[in-house]
């Protein structure tokens, strides 16, 4: 085949098919890249009377990731409804450990922020409105064939499935496609035997941009900042571990109730919780592929891992994974490298993989070691906590954790405050 129809299809337009899009255009902009999304665009791109709704969604954003969208020129526009996390409280309810960070001891206005979820995705829609990325929306891919020049995608739209040439798929359509399974690749899938509910909370006290991790008997939770930018507020973004029986007992109650039964298990560094809004909840499983790349193709994004949202993690690591995919794309043009070449596919893959081994084994100790009781072992945390408040080498390892902060360059020369590496103040 002379012309390809495109040269990468991305399967997925929310926030990771989204960003890798905008990333391509603003690193790889002679390539033509095309979405394929299943919900049809939004019409309301960016009101200028944009308002977050109380019950809005939310996504904690790492110091890294501030960065990685300053790079692709989003970050100003982010800024305007992301809410700066500048301490983070991490406790062991009923006991004596814990341990404090701060954006000021690391030299940063802030450890991370907090933001709309709505909001990052209008904001992301705007900037791609003026490139060239091509969008068909409602639209679903429903496999892929390898082929000598590339691969062949299935594009289904309205009634009509078409065949779109290309030289690699990206897949960013989430942990809960079937498109992940339908083209063969093995998911791994760790019950954690819990839920998360998510919902937004007023408390009569400011959360004084503090972000609360707090673990106990029953599971942990997270607090995170929420509101204005520039004020401390009264709201935060709940996520809460919950068995089975604890939600429906939970869902059954009013609001209440619902407050107190959230202050018997949070406590009172907040003051009072005065309201709950509406609730979303999903089972926990730590899901993980263990090779998300083939031939033509490859996973990102909540396809490629889901991790425990306690931790804060996920997205994350997602987006440090698109730039390093981006830069292997990037490596294989001036090779005349075909980018579903597996070779560069794997690269990218090695590139990530200590970072994601990394990520995924923080995130997931954190909830397996505080969501043990046995008195020995709570003891032993503890101590650890207290130890890491205590010992600065093993606090900035902890915060650069936190921050997403590693050794990776800016892809765009100019772009950004300065690269991750150079980001985390006395090392």
């Amino acid at each position: 085949m002379d012309r390809l129809d495109t040269d990468v299809i991305i399967a997925g337009g929310g926030l990771a098919g989204a960003t890798l899009a905008l990333a391509l255009s603003r690193v790889l902009p002679s390539l033509k890249v095309t979405v394929v999304e299943a919900f049809p665009l939004s019409t309301d791109a960016l009101p200028e009377d944009y308002q977050p709704s109380y019950d809005a969604r939310s996504t904690a954003l790492a110091w890294g990731s501030r960065l990685i969208f300053e790079e692709l020129g989003l970050w100003d526009r982010l800024s305007e409804h992301a809410t700066p996390i500048r301490r983070i409280h991490v406790s062991d309810r009923g006991r004596f450990g814990a341990t404090r960070l701060s954006a000021e001891d690391h030299g940063q206005p802030a450890l991370g922020y907090v933001a709309d979820n709505r909001w990052m995705g209008l904001s992301l829609m705007r900037e791609l409105q003026a490139t060239a990325v091509q969008w068909k929306a409602p639209a679903e891919v429903l496999g892929m064939t390898p082929q000598p020049y590339g691969v062949s995608v299935a594009v289904k739209t309205g009634d009509k499935v078409a065949q779109m040439s290309a030289q690699c798929l990206v897949v960013a359509d989430g942990g809960r496609s079937g498109l992940r399974e339908s083209l063969g690749f093995q998911a791994r899938h760790e019950d954690y035997g819990q839920n998360a509910l998510i919902a937004n909370v007023s408390t009569s006290d400011s959360h004084q941009f503090t972000a609360f991790e707090r673990f106990t008997d029953a599971g942990p939770m997270a607090l995170l900042p929420g509101g204005a930018p520039d004020r401390p507020g009264n709201q935060s973004a709940l996520v809460w571990t919950l068995t089975d029986q604890a939600l429906q007992a939970l869902i059954k109650l009013d609001s209440e109730c619902r407050c107190q039964r959230l202050q018997d298990r949070f406590g009172w560094r907040l003051g009072r919780f005065t309201r709950m809004g509406e609730l979303s909840h999903y089972p926990l499983k730590l899901t993980t592929v263990a090779e998300p790349v083939r031939p033509g193709v490859a996973l990102v994004g909540n396809a490629a891992h889901t991790l425990h949202p306690v931790a804060g993690q996920g997205f994350n690591l997602a987006l440090r994974g698109l730039m390093t995919l981006v830069e292997q794309f990037r490596s294989a043009i001036q090779q005349g490298r075909s980018l579903g070449d597996l070779g560069v596919l794997g690269g990218y893959q090695q590139a990530h993989h200590q970072d994601w081994q990394q990520t995924v084994r923080f995130s997931d100790s954190l909830i397996r070691i505080f969501g043990q009781a046995p008195a020995p072992l709570a003891a032993a945390r503890d101590a650890g906590l207290v130890g890491l408040d205590l010992l600065p080498g093993a606090k900035r390892w902890f915060a650069r954790r936190a921050m997403g902060i590693g050794g990776r360059k800016p892809l765009i020369s100019g772009q950004g405050a300065f690269a991750e590496g150079e980001s985390a103040g006395n090392e």
